[in-house]
């Protein structure tokens, strides 16, 4: 799929399930720069036995699936519960990390809620690196965190032209 499709397939149709408050151009900016970034050959899976599933590449533990259904605000947790329910799926960690790998919608709306969470505004579009900054608040990628200065840089540039690539898709 390309970005275009990803908008149309997973994230619009998540949208609908989530307050019209998380509906804008720069929140689908920055979910199409992320599913780029981490999933750009679409496996679903962190490959080859990685942790992470989904578009978005959450972890069971971390922020998009454990982090929502736990989140210390009742309303968040609430959202993310919706969001399982109304695909069918129990709002527990294993079952939601289960699931994530075959449904799209899910997973966006997950995605779109763990950017909700930052305690910052999105950026305007075009801040790409106010983008880069939200993406490791948000994602905190162990590939950054642990990362050589090289590797580092690496994942930068990739993301510079992600999110060209994203911004793109929604303009």
């Amino acid at each position: 799929m390309n970005l275009r499709d990803i908008r149309r397939s997973a994230i619009e149709p998540a949208l609908l399930l989530l307050p019209a408050k998380m509906e804008s151009p720069q929140a689908i900016v920055m979910l199409l720069a992320i599913t780029r970034q981490e999933d750009p050959e679409q496996r679903r899976r962190q490959w080859p036995t990685g942790p992470a599933r989904s578009l978005w590449q959450a972890e069971q533990g971390g922020g998009m699936i454990t982090g929502l259904l736990t989140y210390r605000i009742q309303s968040v947790r609430d959202l993310a519960a919706g969001l399982c329910v109304g695909r069918g799926v129990p709002p527990a960690a294993p079952d939601v990390w289960e699931a994530i790998e075959h449904d799209d919608i899910l997973a966006a709306g997950l995605a779109r809620l763990l950017l909700y969470t930052d305690p910052f505004r999105l950026p305007e579009l075009g801040k790409e690196s106010a983008a880069w900054d939200l993406y490791l608040r948000t994602w905190r990628p162990g590939a950054y965190d642990k990362g050589t200065p090289a590797k580092r840089a690496e994942l930068r540039k990739k993301w510079a032209v992600n999110y060209a690539a994203a911004l793109e898709a929604v303009q």
